[in-house]
């Protein structure tokens, strides 16, 4: 029997790359779907969970997957193809994208950055290598190899002295006991403002929201839980991240599995999921705590799913205080849970997505026409 097809374990940088497009939902929508497909790959999730996750089919999440284990986050963009011969060859690309990576500093200009019209004067007067090339041009190269202007940010890479241990038994429990595995872990925080995102609209007669100015409702966080086994997802809005509420979840998860067998929870290392009311009750109920390393909380199976949670009820949204918002999270996730496994769901969705790309001349992973 074949080997499931799984995604590569991710690295620091790659797991807090995916988190961010998941979690804020921003850009393009074929990045959105696709780092979902690999965010619930890495965490053990299967690929049919996957596929009805992102309501696509199983050979595009296994195609995803095997492209991102080749390719790295590069597969998180199609490979376009055709277009006319290029007029540059592959070496005076790279010079061209090796160049643009460099600090201007190295090549003894007088700035911190490069502008498109000075990296192509230099390009042009470079006795290294000259290149002729117009400005124009010249972006469209740098986009092809993902090269973009980029504001600096930090970064930080997990320095837990457990790390690969800790990653590789959460392989383990999601390989080989995925029907007694759960994950556990708090969205937030859920402030009540008018929410951007996407409706169906008349042209040039976008769906527009109030502004805000004084916001006196506070924040709430989602504590939420999620079966891998069975593909559900369940959880309560709090006021706060406590003790208390982590050991209420982990409850509700044992209840789940009422008949006693030891199960596995997956979470982060908040200290609110480390009380030693929680460790307690955890070992006196045969409940193992599997905790992501430190500043990896992308090995959390349950990160993938609250990318559509924010797309479906905080995205073009204006909820009056956080008791409709709570009801509102409610409603989705029976909705959820109960169309999850549906196949005639399933087939009215996609025939309706197909149609409406049809209408546009406009298919996933391809560009628009003319």
């Amino acid at each position: 029997m074949a080997e499931p097809v799984r995604a590569r374990r991710l690295t620091d940088q790659e797991g807090q790359r995916l988190a961010q497009i998941v979690r804020r939902g921003k850009g393009s929508s074929i990045r959105v779907r696709r780092a979902t497909m690999i965010m619930a790959s890495a965490s053990g999730t299967p690929v049919p969970a996957i596929a009805r996750l992102v309501a696509a089919d199983e050979d595009t999440v296994r195609d995803v997957v095997h492209a991102f284990n080749e390719r790295g986050l590069a597969a998180l963009d199609p490979q376009w193809a055709g277009g006319r011969p290029r007029l540059i060859t592959d070496e005076d690309i790279a010079f061209i994208v090796a160049t643009a990576t460099d600090r201007p500093a190295v090549h003894d200009l007088p700035f911190t950055h490069w502008s498109v019209r000075m990296l192509a004067a230099h390009l042009a007067r470079c006795h290294q290598h000259r290149i002729v090339i117009s400005r124009e041009r010249l972006r469209q190269v740098l986009r092809e190899h993902a090269v973009s202007f980029q504001r600096t940010r930090t970064w930080k890479e997990s320095n837990d002295p457990d790390k690969d241990a800790k990653l590789d038994r959460i392989e383990h429990v999601t390989s080989h006991y995925p029907n007694r595995c759960f994950a556990f872990d708090q969205f937030g925080p859920l402030s009540i403002r008018p929410g951007h995102g996407t409706t169906w609209a008349r042209e040039s007669h976008p769906a527009r929201l109030p502004a805000t100015y004084r916001r006196t409702h506070g924040i709430r966080y989602f504590h939420g839980c999620y079966s891998l086994g069975d593909d559900q997802l369940w959880g309560v809005a709090r006021r706060r991240k406590g003790g208390e509420h982590t050991l209420a979840a982990l409850r509700s998860i044992r209840a789940a599995r009422p008949d006693g067998a030891p199960i596995y929870v997956i979470m982060d290392n908040l200290s609110a999921n480390k009380t030693p009311a929680v460790r307690a009750w955890a070992g006196k109920n045969k409940v193992e705590l599997c905790f992501t390393p430190t500043y990896a909380s992308w090995a959390n199976p349950i990160e993938a799913q609250f990318g559509p949670l924010r797309t479906f009820t905080m995205g073009a949204s204006n909820h009056p205080n956080h008791t409709v918002l709570a009801r509102r999270l409610q409603a989705y996730l029976r909705w959820r849970n109960a169309n999850a496994r549906h196949p005639d769901v399933l087939a009215a969705q996609r025939r309706e997505r197909a149609r409406i790309r049809s209408e546009r001349q406009h298919r996933w992973g391809r560009r628009r026409a003319a």
